[in-house]
């Protein structure tokens, strides 16, 4: 009787990421886009070098073998091969590329699915045990039917039909002559419609809904959180023949703020809160004061702009709270002027602005009226 252990086999994996990408509305194909914190493709590259999985071969678009390496950086096994014109040429190509060393296994994975759940990989490679091939599925929850001009046709058998998922997984010699071979007139829609053409058994097993392929603009748009916090804070010293401007408000007084703009300090913390919130840096890399165009420049102009930055990237005000820090002079007779200041420069509810003010008990250089202090916080909802 042997002892031995069983043999574990090899498993290599073909990442598909050669198309453009052009519906998802990215600046590049969307395979390179970042999402949530990372190139598209590096997330299921990094699921199957933690399962194990090497090498991982990668078909990418002509030309763009210096992005794609910068995306998959670090990650162990990454092999970059050029795709093709269609699908299939992609995989054919990746799947010669394993050729030489001829794992037992193989994974075909579209790089449009950045998540790829460990049970998933489990399960699929499990059933190669006892099949050629394997696909994740999930059911068709949906009524459905055909269509003929408009209307509606003959209905189609929910029960029957799935809905498909990658990676689909094969024994690499088994696929591999599959491809080979192929001499179908029409494109296969995945790599099971080629194993089925050779006459091999394909088996299916659970899929995962988080394994949803990235599309159309609005799958990106939809890794934005619900909900974004910054905070502001901001410093000026206060002058004698300079004028006090607050919350876009100008007030009489026997001193002004001191700064290259108008020095509204006020402003500026906000500005910084909502840049802040977006991770658009502060209001100096926007404005800096070493630009001379900005030199006396009133600062609704920067709250504006930080509010235009809030809504490119896809979140509008949802409530500012900001407090002003002071001996003098009183904010409570200019509070209501500054609340409907503030929510004039940002197109917003008055309800959604609160300006508050406090005094440091005459401590510090606030207490000695040698300034004035400024803090801001910006809740910016999802657009």
């Amino acid at each position: 009787m042997s002892n031995s252990a069983p043999l574990i086999p090899s498993i290599a994996a073909v990442i598909v990421a050669a198309g453009q990408g052009l519906r998802a509305g990215q600046p590049l194909p969307k395979q390179f886009a970042r999402w949530r914190g990372k190139p598209v493709v590096r997330h299921s590259a990094e699921a199957l070098a933690a399962a194990g999985v090497t090498p991982i071969v990668v078909a990418i678009p002509d030309g763009t073998d210096r992005l794609a390496a910068e995306c998959l950086a670090g990650i162990p096994g990454i092999v970059l091969v050029t795709g093709g014109t269609t699908r299939r040429d992609s995989v054919r190509l990746g799947l010669a590329a394993l050729e030489a060393g001829a794992p037992d296994l193989v994974l075909v994975h579209d790089a449009a699915r950045p998540i790829l759940p460990r049970a998933v990989f489990d399960r699929l490679v499990d059933a190669l045990a006892n099949h050629p091939g394997a696909i994740p599925v999930l059911p068709v929850v949906d009524s459905l039917t055909e269509a003929e001009g408009g209307l509606m046709a003959q209905p189609a058998r929910r029960e029957l039909l799935r809905r498909v998922q990658t990676p689909q997984a094969f024994r690499y010699r088994d696929i591999w002559a599959a491809h080979r071979n192929w001499n179908g007139s029409d494109e296969p829609g995945d790599d099971a419609q080629v194993a089925r053409a050779a006459g091999l058994a394909v088996a299916l097993v659970e899929g995962d809904e988080r394994l949803h392929k990235l599309t159309f603009a609005s799958d990106f748009e939809a890794t934005l959180p619900p909900l974004r916090v910054g905070t502001g804070y901001d410093v000026h010293r206060l002058s004698p023949g300079e004028e006090l401007w607050l919350c876009g408000v100008k007030i009489d007084h026997s001193h002004g703020l001191a700064g290259h703009s108008d020095a509204d300090v006020a402003i500026h913390a906000l500005v910084d809160a909502i840049l802040g919130a977006i991770g658009q840096g502060d209001i100096g890399s926007h404005f800096p004061p070493s630009d001379p165009q900005w030199k006396g420049a009133s600062s609704d102009r920067f709250l504006a702009h930080a509010a235009t930055l809030a809504a490119a990237s896809g979140y509008r005000i949802g409530n500012i709270d900001l407090t002003i820090v002071c001996e003098a002079p009183k904010i409570g007779p200019h509070r209501e002027a500054m609340r409907l200041r503030l929510a004039e420069i940002l197109a917003t509810d008055l309800g959604a602005i609160s300006v508050k003010a406090t005094t440091t008990e005459r401590l510090g250089f606030t207490g000695r009226s040698e300034g004035i202090a400024a803090q801001a916080v910006a809740t910016l909802l999802r657009d």
